[in-house]
């Protein structure tokens, strides 16, 4: 039998393309080497974010004293902090188990696949053919060669989840979003953290937003070094022993080693099926086809943003492409990510910096804080700010956002973007009052506040009354 289509990979990006493509009514094999579900369900978003709702918790015990309710130090049982987490993954799991996806009519091939040739893969359970293949396997945290690593035990993303002790003195190696996350979160749970970052945390963002969340962190009491080139790492009495460039020793009971990930190319033999790759993964054009026009790449092994929601996005389009032959382009200028610390950093675009250096002075940057929204001072979420930076005709080049539900209100200015809309079309929306939307209409006006004083404006309406 030859398949109409086989994906190998059964994280988010390869279940939405095997779901879709069989409710269409392609024959379709799907290959999952390790857990279904991959790394989002299993070691990533969902078990972190479970932490993290368990950490909120925590922080709200200490913190009522504003609203009038006694504060108290929370009774952590990190046992049952780790059940919560395994609750929430078993609770989604079924919508990603092999037994659905066969009620779906894809047959599921729990094994590693290996390309022969350009149309055939081989696993333990035998040959397969199709016509057209989607690689989705994703990516695994990438380890540094750090003098000493290997000789120490340590966690990464797809370990830490499976601890059920609340470390004394956590060490996070990586200043990222993974490492941010998890620095708070421990915190908040009552260990004491320390974060090694050897070049600028959460670099990939505004650093005006950036220096709101990482002041959240401080005063939760993680402690934060950043330019900290590591030496070397030896095993201690106490745990595990980190020589730094500039900082001296840092001695903790626990490591995590959050620096990044690494697209998951090998053990495909991808020369056999004559596809062109690297270290950073699957070469693709904007269609996401490789260089066999029949095999197409998504997700993090695709080589660019690694999210699950890429993923997701990535897989719409391959069943546009791959079933209707309709043409797609992979666009990554509407691509939003989210820090889901307290308070969350979203962001979509281009930052103030990357707008500047494509555009010039032609940009505008306009602002709106959080503390001058009604919803945000009943809540008592007044830290935080939304950025928007503008170009030419009100065209929106990024929005940036830092505070209390950063990720659902960046989601109309990823809309508008996607529609090509400006920045008008935000300034005219109603917003149901009282609300944290409320925040977007009023920075989108914002840019509009110098027409009050613009003496042809004034000179037009003088006419007209």
């Amino acid at each position: 039998m030859i398949y109409d289509l086989a994906i190998i990979g059964a994280g988010s990006g390869g279940l939405s393309v095997a779901a879709a493509a069989a409710q269409f009514g392609q024959n379709v094999i799907l290959f999952e080497k390790g857990k279904m579900g991959g790394d989002c369900l299993n070691y990533g978003c969902v078990p972190s974010k479970a932490l993290i709702a368990a950490a909120k918790q925590a922080h709200t015990f200490r913190t009522s004293d504003p609203y009038g309710i006694s504060a108290a130090e929370p009774k952590v049982d990190f046992k049952k902090v780790h059940g919560h987490i395994r609750k929430v993954i078993a609770a989604i799991e079924p919508n990603d188990s092999a037994a659905r996806f066969e009620k779906l009519g894809v047959k599921v091939v729990l094994s590693a696949a290996r390309f022969r040739d350009a149309k055939t893969v081989e696993c333990r359970d035998g040959i397969f053919s199709a016509r057209r293949f989607v690689i989705a396997t994703g990516s695994r945290p990438a380890v540094p060669a750090i003098p000493g690593l290997e000789m120490v035990p340590y966690f990464t993303n797809e370990t830490i989840f499976e601890n059920a002790v609340l470390p004394k003195h956590l060490i996070i190696i990586g200043g990222g979003a993974i490492g941010m996350e998890l620095a708070q979160a421990y915190r908040r749970l009552g260990s004491a953290v320390t974060v090694i970052e050897a070049f600028t945390p959460l670099a990939k963002d505004d650093p005006e937003l950036t220096a709101i969340v990482l002041e959240s962190l401080k005063r939760d009491g993680a402690k934060i070094l950043a330019q900290a080139a590591i030496k070397k790492i030896a095993k201690a009495k106490s745990g595990i022993v980190i020589e730094t460039a500039g900082h001296g020793k840092i001695t903790g009971s626990h490591l995590l080693v959050a620096t990044g990930r690494a697209a998951n190319v090998e053990g495909l033999n991808l020369e056999a099926a004559g596809v062109v790759y690297t270290a950073k993964g699957v070469t693709v054009d904007k269609g996401l086809r490789s260089s066999r026009k029949h095999i197409y790449a998504i997700g993090d092994v695709a080589g660019g943003l690694q999210f699950t929601h890429v993923a997701n996005y990535h897989a719409g389009l391959v069943i546009r492409n791959a079933l209707f032959r309709l043409p797609v382009t992979n666009r990554s200028d509407i691509i939003p990510h989210v820090t889901f610390t307290d308070p969350e950093l979203a962001q979509v675009g281009l930052t103030e910096a990357e707008a500047q250096k494509e555009f010039g002075p032609s940009i505008r940057v306009v602002r709106w804080p959080f503390h001058d929204n009604d919803r945000a001072q009943t809540e008592g979420k007044t830290t935080g700010l939304i950025k928007a930076v503008v170009g030419k005709r009100g065209k929106i080049l990024g929005v940036g956002i830092v505070g209390a539900n950063a990720g659902e209100l960046i989601q109309p200015w990823i809309l508008a973007m996607t529609g090509g809309l400006k920045i008008r079309a935000i300034a005219g929306m109603v917003a149901p009052y009282p609300t944290l939307g409320e925040i977007n209409r009023r920075v989108a006006v914002n840019y509009f506040s110098g027409l009050a004083s613009n003496p042809w404006v004034r000179r037009v309406i003088k006419l007209l009354s």
